[in-house]
């Protein structure tokens, strides 16, 4: 597996006082990346000097040229050169052990597997409802994932998540990498059509990041906003998949029974917040029959609508 090499990109914007342990997170793996490549939106924080100052190669580009897919994409640009996987994390997921990146490269050994998704673990201060996230969706065990899957794991078989996920850089170039313009998602949107193209896709629980939101009823709605306007946008991946609705109802479920257990008080808020998802989906959904003008008012990336 040492013979392959792998480059870790990252984008960033204003990371804060977190990038210095993002920094001390990577300097303590057991495998280290040919290049750390930082694609930074014109940070006014210390983000790009600290990144210069840990060795990082840092491309800026100006914060209204961010997109999730191109900016990646950008990104893989700049390591296609030297490296036969690329890492994709955010500036917001913390390493967890030192053997994260060695475990996360680990299932490549299988030439059909195209990408791996890493654990992500709630962050210390993650509210009851931040956990139970990560917990659904990041359980404890590996999982190889291939076309026979979508009977029985519907949309889940495409899962991933470019906090902490690795490509294989050929399989990448071949698909044609993300999509440039996509409001969010461009991670699920590949995965897909490496699985529907007859490659595998690996999650594994060993390689671990510390990573979680504890998020507003209002960004809830506006996260959800934007991925109503996904699925819209690649209706494809449900019609293939399944629908997203079914997946959401185990979530909902598993929810009421995680904070049942551990945070009662907290069951009128996550009654509150679905209701604010479900809103949320339906409106993206349907966001072509909106005005403009709202669709970047109840966004979470406003950036995505530059009209």
């Amino acid at each position: 597996m040492t013979a392959l090499s792998f480059a870790l990109c990252v984008p960033t914007y204003n990371a804060g006082n977190q990038w210095q342990d993002w920094i001390h997170a990577y300097q303590s793996q057991s495998l280290k990346a040919s290049q750390v490549i930082v694609i930074d939106s014109s940070s006014f924080d210390e983000t790009v000097k600290l990144s210069e100052d840990a060795g990082f190669c840092v491309h800026s580009i100006s914060l209204s040229a961010f997109n999730h897919g191109g900016t990646r994409n950008q990104a893989v640009k700049f390591s296609e050169d030297f490296a036969d996987i690329v890492v994709f994390m955010t500036q917001d997921a913390i390493l967890a052990s030192s053997d994260s990146l060695v475990n996360l490269l680990a299932p490549f050994s299988d030439p059909k597997v195209a990408a791996v998704c890493g654990r992500q673990l709630p962050h210390h201060n993650a509210t009851p409802l931040a956990a139970h996230a990560r917990y659904f969706n990041y359980p404890s065990e590996s999982k190889v994932k291939s076309q026979a899957d979508i009977s029985i794991l519907g949309i889940k078989t495409a899962f991933m998540s470019n906090s902490f996920a690795a490509y294989r850089l050929s399989v990448f170039e071949e698909l044609g990498g993300f999509p440039d313009d996509t409001i969010l998602a461009e991670d699920m949107y590949l995965t897909a059509k490496m699985i529907l193209s007859g490659y595998k896709v690996a999650y594994c629980a060993e390689a671990t990041v510390f990573h979680s939101h504890n998020y507003t009823l209002k960004q809830e709605f506006q996260r959800y906003f934007d991925t109503g306007v996904f699925q819209r946008d690649q209706a494809w991946i449900q019609q293939t998949f399944g629908k997203a609705a079914s997946e959401g109802k185990k979530f909902v479920l598993s929810e009421l029974k995680f904070l049942s257990k551990n945070a009662p008080h907290l069951l009128p808020k996550a009654l509150l917040s679905t209701f604010a998802k479900w809103v949320g989906f339906k409106l993206g959904y349907h966001y072509k029959k909106l005005p403009y003008a709202w669709c970047r008012w109840l966004s979470m990336h406003k950036g995505y609508w530059k009209k």
